[in-house]
């Protein structure tokens, strides 16, 4: 039978339908769609943070109010309706992803003085066992760190910091155990399988320790969930950690890192386009850090040690960034020399160094490559790749003395495979590549790049997978993806769940607009500030350029995209909607004016250099003019589903729930919108490898039903 529920909330009437049925009276009758909630709209005036417009649904920031966990419940419940007979489809997508991972699997071990260490996955478990063996993969495993028992009876868990001491005899890991990113640092002694008393809370993901194996650094949050505190803790030594650095400027971060040499702790400030370090001598931990360049607005630097030198990456009068080396005894700028001249058409990215090698990580025209320098013999040689779209990751390199490079590469074709290069003979072994399990031929697929044209005439580049066969008649499903924002260059990756799509005759398409990085510093400044709004042009010309090259139509063109993603989803939603049939929007951050209005949420100083910041007229007005909240109209949209954290720190659940609301009033169709909110999670959604698959087939399921392919 039919079960419903009414809720009175406010003078409104929600409707919570949960359409149970004994199987005996299952019948070919439809049911009658239920009311899909709607926020309550609050009568008069609201002022924000002296902003005269008026905001109807402010109301939904109150999470402690239970008239909004009850309407956030509402809307669940009409999401969880509205996709019932999505239900076989969903279970039937999930078991298809879940047949393919290897559930028993081993990373590949990675040897850090006498020790190997490795984590490993067992069939059923929803986290991973990090285990080490001593002296020879031989030796008896030992397991360090069981996240499943840490995780027994969490709706959510996620590990943050996970540092061995140098001596190998301590663990300091941090648990999340919500989803909002604030941590507890643990001790374990791994000789003894004890834990330690020492609990620190509200860390954020930096740690490091010194080499006396006693102290060790750590960053904490401020109200506003920055990070910008660095502390000194002795072990054993309770309510006495020592404050050592904070940053009192709300738009920097604070973190830590570690040099490869082991030599210096570093002390991090950052925010989107300015840094500075503070470094200290780790055989020192009670000391003072030393400032080692200050800042300046716009300049980015990091630093790398190698002996008697420190290597600077910087783009101080070089936007995609040049590499320098000092002394480590006289770091003043005018002692810097150049390694590698800035080159306009290619960024460098990051930079490795070993005993007798420096690896540069450079992107040429979207594509990674690997500069390998001797610094005996000053010769260099790269490492490229045959793919015409892939991905290029820096593995775990902890040794300092060897001639071997671990590095991981991947396409949407290709899994994630795990390479050891060495670096004098340039011989590559593989270590090891991810096993796509019934059947995967990846001979059945094929992977290459597109280019739109834009607005301006800029060429915008697209990562395109399918299955081979795929005729160009306008006919085929297509799954647009884009994100477009912090230079993130989004590379072209392995999916084992994407499979699910392309086996059903999908195209999937990896969109690279403008605020991405995938062409370099250039690009990302084309697509912020005041240029924000080329990513949205660009993403609708990929759009159109799909569409006009008849790889799809508007009727089978869905897209998707996440956190900043979800902006870029809700802005070409205003713009064109009508391009597409359906769209899936993550944790969107599309509340853009109020946010960056607000200092007290989490993020918005450091964004100002990101999105610009609205108590400046100019900035206020073109934020205004795009941001997706502000720009809902009174006219048909496609079918939509939102998605949000209740508990997600960086886009916070009320952007995507406020969104939701005004749409529902304002729009003229009667297609779908859902939202859907993970009321024990944050940001990154279900932290469990299967939990994290069912919430994929269920945005899977929603897009080709709403495709009508669910047949």
């Amino acid at each position: 039978m039919n079960i419903s529920k009414t809720l009175i909330l406010a003078g409104m009437v929600f409707i919570i339908a949960s359409c149970t049925q004994q199987p005996s009276q299952i019948t070919e009758k439809i049911p009658m769609a239920p009311t899909p909630p709607v926020a309550k709209i609050i009568p008069k005036d609201v002022t924000v943070h002296n902003d005269p417009r008026i905001d109807n649904y402010f109301w939904l920031r109150d999470r402690d109010n239970k008239e909004v966990i009850d309407y956030l419940e509402a809307e669940n419940a009409y999401t969880e309706t509205m996709t019932e007979h999505t239900k076989d489809l969903q279970e039937t997508l999930y078991r298809e992803m879940k047949s393919r991972i290897k559930e028993t699997d081993l990373s590949v071990p990675v040897k850090v003085d006498d020790y190997y260490y490795y984590s490993r996955t067992e069939e059923g478990k929803q986290y991973d066992i990090n285990c080490r063996k001593k002296g020879s993969l031989d030796a008896d495993e030992e397991i360090i760190l069981d996240e499943n028992v840490l995780a027994e009876g969490k709706e959510y868990f996620r590990i943050g910091v996970f540092e061995v001491s140098p001596d190998h005899n301590l663990l300091a890991f941090a648990v999340d155990d919500n989803g909002s990113e604030n941590y507890i640092l643990k001790f374990k002694d791994l000789t003894t399988g004890e834990m330690l008393p020492d609990e620190i809370e509200g860390i954020y993901y930096s740690m490091e320790w010194g080499n006396d194996n006693k102290t060790v650094f750590y960053n904490t949050l401020d109200d506003a969930h920055r990070p910008d505190k660095i502390w000194r803790h002795v072990l054993g030594v309770m309510d006495q950690d020592g404050l050592v650095f904070h940053e009192p400027d709300d738009s920097y971060f604070v973190g830590l890192s570690k040099s490869k040499s082991n030599q210096y702790v570093f002390i991090q400030l950052g925010n989107n386009n300015t840094s500075e370090f503070h470094y200290l001598d780790a055989n020192s931990p009670g000391g003072a850090f030393t400032l080692f360049a200050e800042r300046s607005d716009g300049v980015e630097y990091d630093v790398i040690h190698h002996s008697d030198t420190f290597y600077i990456l910087t783009n101080e009068d070089a936007i995609n960034f040049k590499l320098m080396k000092t002394s480590v005894n006289s770091i003043g700028k005018e002692n810097w020399s150049t390694v590698i001249d800035h080159r306009l058409e290619t960024k460098l990215d990051g930079v490795n160094a070993f005993k007798n090698h420096l690896v540069v990580y450079e992107k040429t025209n979207g594509l990674d490559n690997l500069r390998i320098q001797s610094l005996e013999s000053g010769e260099e040689h790269y490492v490229t790749f045959d793919e015409l779209a892939y991905a290029l990751w820096g593995n775990s390199n902890p040794d300092f003395n060897t001639s071997v490079l671990r590095y991981t590469y991947a396409s949407m074709i290709t899994p994630k495979t795990v390479y050891d290069y060495d670096m004098d003979s340039h011989n590559r072994e593989l270590k090891k590549q991810d096993e796509v399990l019934g059947g995967y031929d990846k001979s059945q697929y094929e992977t290459y790049r597109l280019w739109a044209t834009a607005e301006d005439g800029k060429k915008i580049p697209m990562s395109v997978v399918h299955k081979k066969g795929i005729e160009k008649n306008g006919e085929n499903p297509l799954y647009l993806y884009g994100y477009g924002s912090y230079g993130s260059s989004m590379d072209a990756y392995f999916s084992y769940s994407r499979l699910s799509l392309l086996d059903r005759g999908f195209i999937y398409v990896l969109a690279h607009p403008r605020g991405g990085g995938y062409l370099g510093r250039p690009w990302y400044e084309d697509g912020k500030m005041l240029n924000k709004k080329n990513t949205f042009s660009d993403f609708i010309a990929c759009a159109d350029f799909l569409v006009d090259e008849k790889y799809t139509n508007p009727e089978l063109l869905a897209t998707s995209g996440g956190s900043a993603g979800g902006l870029l989803m809700g802005a070409v939603l205003n713009m064109r909607p009508e391009i597409f049939k359906v769209a899936v929007a993550q944790v969107p951050f599309v509340d853009v004016v109020n946010t960056m209005w607000d200092e007290t949420i989490p993020l918005t100083v450091i964004e100002f250099d990101e999105w610009g910041n609205p108590k400046d007229l100019e900035y206020y007005n073109y934020i205004k003019s795009y941001s997706p909240y502000d720009n809902v109209e009174a006219k048909d949209y496609n079918h939509i589903l939102i998605t949000a954290g209740l508990n997600d720190p960086r886009v916070q659940y009320w952007e995507p729930a406020k969104w939701t609301a005004k749409l529902r009033v304002l729009k003229t169709d009667n297609n779908d919108l859902l939202l859907k909110t993970n009321m024990g999670a944050g940001h990154g959604g279900a932290s469990g490898r299967y939990d994290y698959l069912k919430e994929v087939a269920f945005n899977y399921a929603f897009i080709i039903d709403k495709l009508g392919l669910n047949k």
